[in-house]
């Protein structure tokens, strides 16, 4: 079969194939950029979702774990050991006191300033050669292909 006729299963196998690939990878060079830091992956996920604009309260683990895509199960363990270096704090949620919030407190707060230039040479490695509009249309499939992952 010539390369340009590929069937829809084999476009879709490798297409998953890259997805993998690029989720190991960044997970692998991403904890690497970070390896100064003492930071994983994980726990750059959960600074970058609590350091956005309009989380000055926090979240909730629901709100954290559904923001992230990963299970309460899994974002139990990152969420301990940040606690446990200072990053984060849970508190009561202002909105519903039988709840709780987890913070960045002002020490994960300055953490993630001082790993923004790691970060910043990191995309600027990872995108290299690819332009904004490319960048641009592979987050829209992106966000396509995510939102048909979750549908039931």
């Amino acid at each position: 079969m010539p390369a340009n006729s590929m069937s829809r299963q084999d476009t879709s196998n490798k297409l998953f194939f890259r997805l993998f690939q690029a989720v190991n990878i960044i997970h692998r060079t991403g904890t690497q950029a970070l390896k100064q830091f003492d930071i994983s992956t994980q726990q750059w996920s959960v600074l970058g979702a609590l350091s956005r604009e309009g989380c000055e309260e926090g979240m909730t683990v629901n709100e954290l774990s559904d923001y992230l895509l990963v299970s309460r199960q899994n974002l139990t363990g990152v969420l301990g050991r940040m606690e446990r270096a200072g990053y984060i704090a849970r508190q009561v949620n202002p909105r519903d006191q039988r709840s709780r919030h987890v913070i960045l407190t002002p020490c994960g707060s300055e953490v993630w300033q001082i790993i923004q230039p790691a970060i910043a040479d990191f995309y600027q490695a990872s995108l290299q050669g690819i332009s904004e509009g490319r960048q641009r249309h592979t987050i829209a499939l992106l966000e396509d292909l995510v939102g048909n992952m979750k549908q039931p």
